[in-house]
């Protein structure tokens, strides 16, 4: 059976967005194979046989279980359309290589010193906290959800204690941005993207509460570049579906801070007070039912020229 699109997922707080996208195939008459803990020995059985395809694959899981990993290879001999392949989301995944490639383009970051893991240098090396400057932020360059992240650092023994609990990643020390404020709002802000689409919030980084950007405040402050930033993005790290942060300074310059999340929490706003508005969720459901119904008209088209051309 060749399936319209699959969706790996493991998370129980993507229920939500899972049964919109049921309910948008099933109006427009598409199959979908829902992938998750319950089913995934089952579908990995049947894959085995060959008795499934697909011609879009979302992986929202392979970060979680090592067994989605095999998902996504499956995907990929059956010539899927992959939303997010692996090999480009595990390279986005690390923020020390993103920072990198961000700066080659001319992406402003904030000033970063890349630490080596623990585990292959233990010895702290000297650090100029000049630019750095105090406090400062610790991360890991792997893990999100802010997993071993330190806001308010200044110490080089809280730097050591913080590259312990990841011994074998690297980690980054950040300089501290403060954003100006803009009315009501602190001009921090998380831009979502899809396939081209963007959608940019103010970003509440204390509630993570996520409030629309209006088109009226879009362009008296100058904000279209934030969707040009992240259409930067995507041709940087390769991938069709993230949300990144990005804090405007008195400086006037747009710094990436959060520079991809994926998965990208698609919670309905309905269902928590920090989800994701449900227009956007909606919107993110709409945009994936038109790219399946491509990919299908797409695959028709070939299979009439194979045979009557």
């Amino acid at each position: 059976m060749k399936y319209d699109l699959c969706i790996a997922w493991t998370w129980s707080f993507d229920a939500d967005f899972i049964q919109l996208v049921q309910d948008a195939f099933a109006a427009e008459s598409l199959n979908l194979l829902s992938v998750n803990l319950e089913n995934i020995d089952d579908v990995l059985l049947r894959v085995q046989r060959k008795e499934i395809r697909c011609r879009i694959f979302l992986d929202r899981a392979s970060d979680a279980d090592e067994r989605f990993v095999d998902m996504d290879a499956w995907a990929k001999r059956c010539r899927a359309l992959r939303i997010n392949p692996l090999e480009h989301a595990k390279r986005a995944w690390n923020k020390a290589t993103m920072h990198l490639d961000f700066i080659a383009v001319g992406l402003y970051v904030p000033h970063t010193i890349i630490l080596s893991p623990i585990k292959s240098e233990p010895e702290l090396p000297i650090i100029d906290f000049t630019a750095l400057g105090r406090p400062f932020i610790i991360k890991p360059a792997h893990g999100g959800g802010g997993d071993g992240v330190i806001i308010g650092s200044g110490s080089e023994m809280q730097i050591q204690s913080a590259r312990m609990q990841f011994p074998g990643d690297y980690y980054l020390l950040q300089q501290k941005i403060v954003p100006i404020q803009i009315g009501n709002h602190a001009a921090w802000f998380r831009v979502i993207y899809f396939y081209g689409r963007t959608f940019v919030f103010w970003w509440a980084t204390d509630s993570h509460i996520y409030t629309a950007v209006s088109a009226d405040d879009e362009v008296q402050n100058g904000l279209s570049r934030l969707r040009e930033i992240a259409r930067m993005i995507s041709k940087i790290c390769r991938l069709d579906l993230f949300s990144t942060e990005i804090a405007l300074t008195s400086e006037g310059k747009f710094v990436v801070i959060d520079y991809i999340n994926d998965p990208i929490d698609l919670r309905l706003k309905s269902k928590t007070h920090d989800g994701v508005p449900d227009d956007v969720v909606q919107k993110i459901v709409s945009e994936l039912v038109c790219q399946t119904k491509k990919t299908q008209k797409f695959s028709i088209r070939k299979l009439f020229l194979r045979y009557f051309s």
